[in-house]
C-alpha cells in the first residue's frame, strides 16, 4: 500500500430506477471493460477511454461495480487519476499520439485509403490529440 498517495473520493454512484435500463448500463460497461482489457494487450486499442465509459456505465447501474473498476488493482489508478486531477500521464500520451500516427500511417501506406477518408481521420486524430496534449501530465502542486 502507497502511503504517500490519499485515499481517492469515489465518484458519486446514481443508479437509475428502472431494472431494464440498469440491465442495459451493467451490460455496456461490461462491454466497455472487455474492450479496454483488450486494449490492455493490443498495441493499436486504446484502454483509459473504454473504461472510463465502463465506469461511467456501472456508475448507472451498480454500485458494486462501480467500486470494483474504481479501486481495480491495475486499471483502477488511472481512473482515479483522471476523477481526482484530470490528468494524462505523459506515457499515456505518447502512447496514444503514437498509435493514432501509426494508424494513420498504415491508412495511407497499407490499406491506400481514399483522400478524404484519410483526411476525415487526420481531422478527428488531430482533435483527440489536442484534447489529450491540453491535459496536465501530474497533479498541481
Amino acid at each position: 500500500m502507497d502511503l504517500t498517495r490519499p485515499t481517492p473520493t469515489e465518484p458519486a454512484v446514481t443508479e437509475v430506477g428502472s431494472p431494464r435500463a440498469r440491465f442495459f448500463y451493467k451490460v455496456l460497461g461490461f462491454v466497455f471493460v472487455g474492450l479496454g482489457v483488450l486494449g490492455a494487450v493490443l498495441p493499436l486499442l486504446p484502454t483509459t477511454p473504454f473504461l472510463l465509459v465502463a465506469l461511467w456505465a456501472f456508475s448507472r447501474s451498480s454500485r458494486r461495480f462501480h467500486h470494483w473498476l474504481y479501486t481495480h488493482p491495475r486499471f483502477g489508478s488511472r481512473l482515479q487519476e483522471w476523477h481526482e486531477y484530470g490528468i494524462v500521464p505523459v506515457k499515456v500520451k505518447v502512447s496514444a499520439i503514437s498509435a493514432m500516427l501509426v494508424s494513420l500511417a498504415l491508412m495511407v501506406f497499407v490499406m491506400h485509403a481514399k483522400w478524404y477518408v484519410i483526411a476525415t481521420s487526420g481531422v478527428f486524430m488531430l482533435i483527440g490529440a489536442t484534447y489529450v496534449l491540453s491535459r496536465p501530465s501530474r497533479p498541481r502542486s
